[in-house]
This record gives C-alpha cells, structure tokens and sequence, in this order.
C-alpha cells in the first residue's frame, strides 16, 4: 500500500496534509511519497488521477481527498479499511 500526496509549493496547506500523511503511514508501516505538482512528471501524474488542486491524497490508485485536508482520524480510518479488505492484521494502538 500507499499513501501519495499531492502538492504544490504555493499551497499553505500542503506541509500539513505532508505530516498527516507520513504520521498515518508510519503507524500502520505503508509507504509514503510526496507527489510535487509543480514538476512536469508531478503534474502528469496528479492529471492521470484527476488531480487538479493540492493537497490531494491516493491511496494506491484511489483519491480519497482532492483539494483540501483530511483529518488524521479520516486518513487512518481509509488506511484501516484497506488494510483490513486485504485481510492484513491491523494494530489499534
């Protein structure tokens, strides 16, 4: 599994969507990979999701935010659910 999140270097919300997203990942120990929209390879790969504002984030190959912050709680929720789907131990700390 993981967890990319889309940015641009003008979005004021994209440092913090960064710390959610790399928090959830180490907890349930998915990886995690920062998506700058601001690069052509960026741009062409936030397109092939229909990504067109930041912060975003993917799951895999679903978009679970476009364009605005997600909680923690949410995020670890949708990590939860995927993990359990692929009938993966998940820990509740």
């Amino acid at each position: 599994m993981e967890l990319r999140v889309f940015t641009l270097p003008t979005c004021s919300a994209c440092p913090v969507a960064k710390m959610i997203a790399f928090e959830v990942a180490q907890k349930y120990g998915v990886a995690c990979r920062v998506v700058d929209m601001a690069t052509e390879e960026g741009l062409s790969e936030g397109l092939a999701y229909r990504i067109m504002s930041a912060p975003s984030i993917a799951i895999d190959e679903e978009v679970v935010v476009r364009g605005r912050l997600i909680s923690k709680e949410k995020l670890e929720e949708e990590v939860r659910e995927r993990l359990e789907k692929r009938g993966e131990q998940v820990s509740s700390e």
